[in-house]
């Protein structure tokens, strides 16, 4: 009898698991704390600054194991003699410094854990100008009476372009937020809209196997090119600086041929034809200039072909996936797209103004993301990163999505690329050698599409759970839940200048969301 109040006492004084749990966290972080206050009282270390691609600035230095983030950056500025300080992210092997160098140094493994060696610190520059995260719908835009398919917003962010299940390409005006043109012309769903590097055009596609090619200005037909014999299903403009006159359109098709077109004439320049089964993607590199900039095409027959545009030669087959190839990213492409324009405000008097101002912008991109990159997402839940031009064989193969890959897209820098799965999941991978970073979760249904913002800081994806959701890739935390749209969300796009996000629901709507 006397045993029972004592077992009860016993039950009763020990924590449930959640306490357990806090009190042992607790106290590891005490530890920590413990030592790296011993370690910030003594402790140098010998570090190294390398960029991205390994080359080393500046000499080796003897900082204390102290140092802060911060204080890191002004020692890089100064060792890079910057005229004004730059922002920039360090990491030490595969862990980004956050406070100081002491914390990173503790999660070393233990046989680095050495103060006698030369530590790596790697340095990553990042955008001077911040996007901020977008947190409200600002307008709803009504008109559209079937699902809106696609979306896409004007290099030079004034307009917004949508198309949708009704056969209608839409033109919206961005400082009202009310529609500006209505274009009239297809017969079926317009399952891609692209505009033009320059903005003045906007290409648009679709089941009715027909691109129709509309005026920014005025939203009236400019030419009606046919030729494909079966539903179109992406268009891509030739980038700017490597285009001799107007750019040309690349369009891909399910009759697995992908054609060449001349905007102004309205003529098939050439038919590339040597895929088997319907294309469903193309993408136009802005390397090799002289002879036109180099094509890449892929679908559903496994391989990824390299063209060049001039002759409409094929250059190259890369092979590797093992179903359908549902995507293509170059990690240049957000600097393709946006052709002369920035997030800053600049005026151009001709074509051949812009051309220069979009030749000096890829260039430094290029620079900046170290040398071009082909990204492949597939059907058979993987994703291959291609140096295309150099190397027949992957990078790298990423593995690790439970179900198909839907979408993938580069950051802006092209220090991260993203992948969007219906195994609801949105993957977070290094930009540079397809390490894999990060899993965001949060949504409950498919995800469809993915858009990063200018400063390559936040992600936002669409998702079938009539959702839509921003990302904070420092923090790798959900910033903004967007609810708002009644069904399931098809398209998503993030204007340039980084101000406005756009995305186009069954619901018939598009929704746009501002800071």
């Amino acid at each position: 009898k006397v045993c029972i109040p004592f077992k009860a006492a016993m039950s009763s004084a020990r924590p449930n698991k959640k306490r357990r749990v806090a009190e042992k966290k607790a106290e590891e972080s005490n530890n920590m704390a413990k030592g790296s206050a011993n370690l910030a009282i003594d402790g140098q270390a010998l570090v190294q600054f390398v960029d991205p691609d390994g080359r080393n600035a500046g000499p080796e230095l003897d900082v204390p194991l102290g140092t802060s983030k911060e204080q890191l950056g002004t020692l890089l500025n100064k060792l890079l003699e910057n005229s004004e300080e730059m922002p920039y992210s360090f990491h030490l092997e595969d862990t980004e410094i956050v406070s100081n160098l002491a914390t990173s140094f503790g999660k070393l493994a233990a046989g680095s854990q050495s103060t006698e060696r030369i530590l790596k610190i790697t340095y990553f520059p990042l955008a001077v100008f911040r996007v901020r995260p977008v947190t409200r719908c600002t307008s709803s835009l009504s008109g559209h009476i079937e699902a809106v398919l696609c979306v896409a917003f004007s290099p030079d962010s004034t307009k917004l372009a949508s198309g949708s299940g009704d056969s209608t390409v839409r033109m919206w005006d961005l400082n009202t937020e009310l529609p500006k043109h209505t274009c009239k012309g297809h017969q079926n769903w317009v399952l891609a809209v692209a505009w033009s590097p320059d903005g003045s055009k906007l290409a648009s596609a679709g089941m009715d196997k027909v691109v129709l090619v509309w005026c920014a200005q005025s939203g009236k037909n400019l030419v009606t090119l046919k030729g494909h014999t079966q539903p179109v299903t992406c268009a891509c403009w030739q980038p700017l600086h490597v285009a001799t006159g107007f750019p040309q359109l690349a369009t891909s098709s399910k009759d697995a041929a992908v054609r060449l077109w001349d905007t102004v004439g309205g003529v098939c320049l050439l038919s590339l034809t040597s895929h088997t089964s319907p294309v469903m993607q193309v993408r136009w590199s802005g390397e090799r200039a002289e002879t036109g900039g180099v094509i890449y095409s892929a679908g559903r027959d496994c391989v990824i072909k390299v063209w060049n545009p001039n002759d409409g030669l094929m250059m190259n087959e890369l092979k590797g996936h093992g179903h359908w190839i549902n995507t293509l990213a170059l990690n240049t492409d957000y600097v393709i797209r946006s052709g002369p324009y920035s997030h800053e405000d600049r005026k151009f008097k001709d074509l051949d103004e812009k051309r220069e101002a979009a030749k000096a912008r890829y260039a430094e991109a290029l620079e900046l993301c170290g040398g071009e990159r082909l990204l492949s997402g597939s059907d058979d839940f993987t994703l291959f990163l291609w140096r295309p031009l150099s190397s027949k064989t992957p990078v790298c193969r990423m593995t690790g999505h439970q179900k198909i890959v839907n979408q993938v897209a580069f950051s802006p820098d092209g220090r991260w690329f993203a992948s969007a799965s219906f195994d609801k999941s949105v993957r977070l991978w290094d930009g540079r050698t397809g390490r894999y970073v990060h899993a965001f979760r949060g949504h409950v249904g498919d995800v469809y599409q993915l858009a990063w913002s200018a400063d390559s800081r936040l992600l936002v994806s669409a998702s079938k759970d009539s959702t839509v959701k921003c990302w904070n890739i420092g923090s790798r935390k959900l910033q903004e839940d967007l609810p708002g749209h009644a069904d399931e969300v098809f398209a998503v796009d993030w204007s340039l200048d980084g101000t406005r996000v756009a995305t186009g629901s069954k619901d018939r709507l598009l929704k746009i969301w501002r800071h």
